[in-house]
């Protein structure tokens, strides 16, 4: 932490930076990872850092703060879809609570806070420096026309009310140039990072006796929250593509999704072949169990589960969306597919289970690619200069 002379000559440690978070949902999706490993990360005698979060959600990033000793406030009114009532309600909650805590900093992570938290700010005096990570443009999901646009409206119009947008990946910040989004000082490219060595990973027969899946098996695996963007039906039609005995899928995560998913499965006839495990505490602890990744979305903004199967070596099929070909070189630490597109899957995922000496090539480019490309204190240290 910085210190000054005072004027007896001495010095003095300079006070703690008061940061707030704001994040939509409660579960451990990307955005709330980002803000854990921040506050984990970040130098601890320069802060005084909360997190306020929405009421949806299982509560697991509640949970980890609190562990680590940090204040959580449940503002009760922010949901993740638009509701005025609510939506009003929120901006109330939020405001109280900056006046509350008298931030410097307002730290928004998601693109329902991002728009909600900056309303509210700008009404507090003093206001606090509003800084608004995005981990993916809301207007990217598979939304209807209508509400595709009605986010492109509110993030172009809520942008001068924030003072520094963040965004990890260069398609992004490019549509944001190309639309007018542009906050009061900057927009900035930071990079997710990841310390590989910070992952507790289980070996391939714990994870595989924990998640209850067969050793003599190959499985094919993911780990995402059953949203629309991560396209999960378009692996479980792969999966039906690929008509092997000795192959298995298992997807860990949950969601609303859950049932529509869990009937597509039914009506495939995969209910021996394709898993539905469940949202998992500390979920990439498991990537052991898996022969190879795959990521089926069909938006993303940097998505940290391609990061986590890196780190523990796997080979990496994921689609060209967000930051996906920023992190893999296809064909070279892992495959680059289209969105959408089962039968690219299944080929490639056919491809890696045939050639194992491939697999494991592009498992040890993946993980080099971690360590020197994305390295974590990198992006905490880029994030922290913002403070």
């Amino acid at each position: 932490m910085d210190a000054h002379i005072n004027a007896f000559g001495g010095t003095q440690t300079a006070p703690k930076k008061r940061v707030l978070f704001i994040i939509t949902q409660s579960e451990l999706g990307g955005a709330q990872q980002f803000i854990l490993q921040f506050i984990k990360q970040a130098e601890k005698d320069a802060y005084d850092m909360s997190v306020a979060v929405g009421s949806d959600g299982d509560g697991s990033l509640s949970r980890a703060l609190i562990e680590i000793g940090i204040p959580v406030f449940v503002l009760s009114a922010l949901k993740r879809n638009l509701n005025p009532i609510y939506d009003i309600q929120a901006i109330s909650q939020i405001k109280k609570l900056i006046q509350k805590l008298q931030p410097d900093t307002l730290m928004l992570g998601s693109s329902k806070a991002g728009f909600i938290g900056a309303w509210a700010a700008r009404t507090c005096q003093p206001r606090p420096k509003v800084i608004y990570r995005i981990g993916g443009w809301t207007f990217n999901d598979p939304w209807p026309a209508w509400k595709k646009a009605t986010w492109r409206m509110l993030e172009k119009v809520s942008a001068g009310w924030k003072d520094i947008i963040i965004v990890n990946n260069a398609h992004d910040l490019a549509q944001a140039k190309a639309l007018g989004i542009k906050p009061r000082q900057n927009i900035v490219l930071i990079h997710n990072g990841l310390n590989p060595y910070k992952i507790n990973f289980l070996t391939r027969e714990e994870s595989r006796t924990q998640l209850v899946l067969p050793v003599s098996k190959k499985i094919v695996g993911v780990i995402a929250n059953f949203y629309p963007a991560k396209g999960l039906e378009y692996l479980i039609e792969a999966a039906a593509l690929i008509e092997r005995e000795d192959v298995m899928w298992c997807i860990i995560g949950d969601g609303d999704g859950r049932s529509a998913l869990k009937k597509l499965i039914d009506s495939l006839g995969l209910i021996e072949k394709v898993l539905l495990v469940g949202r998992k505490e500390n979920a990439a602890q498991y990537l052991n169990a898996f022969d190879l990744f795959v990521l089926p979305s069909v938006k993303e903004g940097f998505p940290w589960a391609v990061l986590e199967a890196m780190a523990a070596k796997l080979p990496v099929i994921a689609t060209n969306v967000g930051a996906v070909p920023e992190i893999i070189e296809d064909g070279v630490n892992g495959y680059v597919i289209e969105p959408r597109n089962s039968e690219q899957i299944a080929e490639r995922v056919t491809t890696l289970l045939d050639n194992q000496s491939r697999a494991q090539e592009m498992g040890i480019q993946g993980h080099q690619r971690i360590l020197f490309a994305f390295n974590l204190e990198t992006t905490i240290r880029q994030i922290e200069k913002l403070l």
